[in-house]
């Protein structure tokens, strides 16, 4: 892979693409429009780890998103230092190292982009309506194998890489730089998996968006790995660095807030990182317990920043050509206490009983959302003699964009397919809310 086509600031659609934009790169303008867009404001309501938080500091979808692109933009622009140090060409381009850090930030501001209400659980309950359910399985003799594997499959990777550019919703159309770093996964449902590649551990686009994919990889010069998958775009890796550096940090952070995790562990284990940096008496000295965790977790951050810089550096031939194709975390000094991290948030922190309950509310909201939903868009667009009011009036509580949508012709998949872009793009309180509504369990001017 060539960094004079990796860094294309072409959107789909166009013929070519500038760099510049007035005072604004166009990467820069792909930070600005996520920002402003609907779909990212939505994250302040939507599941971290902690499904609908009661405590203001623990972490939502929004405020995990803006860190890790704040992470992101560390790591992009030390990258990017280097990297225009050993290829003049791109000077030429007018590319900057602050290019490197608007990509790899902007891209790292969607990577939850598609996640739906209640985190994992609301991923597993919109794949269990389709795979396990009597209303969802009927669905299956309408439309591909291919479709089918998206349908029950839900993953929010792809959910985001849909979000970001079907047109339906005024997709965003970000440059082709941005939309391949955010692309952790880039294959399809259906296509072959190699499980050698971290890249290929889960996919990144569904069969809707196969052209935009595909007009992007070749832009990119994105190698092939078989038909429906290709390499991963080096600065993906960044993105995916930045991910794991705030969700394992972080949540350790929140949990040790919350109680979950006592004190002196979460010391020992940002201690361990920090390395000779840590100073028990410095920390002695602070007061409560916000400001000592505080200074911990910003130390601990940027220790990992510094490793996963100079793993990527040391693993930069590679990386273009294809070979390394792993997280940059696990091959860092500090990969074995990250381990143990892990492993310690597992046990107290998305073992805990509060998440577990919450988890269980959540599969089952967004279960019976999907089975109501699909079931009246069905009737309503393709067995309207069997229509029941019912049907009626829970397909005319679907927002205007989604409807709009539905009123086109579109096929038994692409209408489903808007179905699950509704309910995914629900926040944690709104999908509750409509659920006590179809269930009956409330009603709208109800005072309770």
């Amino acid at each position: 892979m060539d960094w004079t086509k990796l860094l294309s600031a072409k959107r789909y659609g166009e013929t070519s693409g500038s760099t510049l934009a007035e005072t604004r790169s166009r990467f820069d303008q792909d930070y600005d429009r996520i920002i402003f867009s609907h779909p990212f404001r939505k994250l302040q309501d939507k599941t971290q780890v902690f499904p609908l938080p009661e405590d203001d500091f623990v972490h939502t979808r929004l405020t995990h998103s803006m860190e890790v692109s704040s992470v992101g933009r560390s790591l992009g622009k030390e990258v990017g230092k280097h990297i225009l140090a050993h290829n003049p060409e791109l000077q030429k381009q007018a590319l900057e190292i602050h290019d490197f850090g608007a990509i790899v930030a902007a891209a790292s501001l969607t990577h939850d982009l598609g996640n739906p209400p209640f985190g994992h659980s609301g991923e597993d309950g919109i794949s269990s309506f389709f795979r396990n359910t009597a209303t969802g399985r009927r669905f299956r003799s309408m439309v591909s194998q291919e479709e089918w594997q998206d349908l029950t499959h839900f993953e929010g990777n792809a959910q985001g890489f849909r979000i970001l550019n079907n047109p339906m919703y005024g997709g965003l159309r970000l440059t082709y730089a941005t939309l391949a770093a955010f692309t952790k996964y880039p294959r399809n449902a259906a296509a072959p998996k190699d499980s050698n590649r971290r890249s290929q551990k889960k996919f990144g686009y569904y069969q809707s968006e196969i052209k935009v994919f595909q007009e992007m990889a070749q832009e990119m010069g994105l190698r092939s790995l078989a038909p429906g998958a290709w390499v991963r775009h080096p600065l993906a890796f960044l993105v995916e660095a930045a991910d794991d550096i705030c969700y394992h940090i972080i949540d350790l952070e929140d949990g040790c807030r919350l109680g979950l995790v006592d004190f002196d562990t979460t010391i020992e284990l940002y201690a361990a990182i920090i390395g000779n940096r840590f100073s028990r008496e410095k920390l002695n000295k602070m007061d409560g317990l916000n400001e000592k965790i505080g200074l911990l977790r910003a130390m601990t951050i940027s220790q990992l920043v510094k490793e996963c810089v100079a793993c990527f550096l040391d693993n930069e031939a590679s990386i273009l050509s294809a070979d390394f194709d792993t997280s940059l975390v696990d091959h860092i000094p500090s990969k074995d206490i990250l381990g143990e991290v892990i492993s310690l948030s597992v046990q107290k922190i998305y073992r805990s009983k509060q998440v577990l309950e919450r988890e269980a509310a959540g599969f089952e909201i967004i279960e019976k959302l999907m089975e109501g939903f699909t079931d009246a868009v069905y009737h309503q667009k393709f067995a309207p003699s069997n229509n029941t009011a019912k049907l009626k009036s829970i397909y005319r509580l679907i927002p205007e964009e989604y409807s709009i949508a539905l009123n086109k012709d579109l096929s038994v998949y692409d209408s489903l397919m808007v179905v699950t872009d509704f309910i995914s793009g629900l926040t944690d309180s709104s999908a509750v809310k409509l659920y006590k509504i179809i269930r009956g369990y409330t009603l709208p001017f109800s005072k309770h």
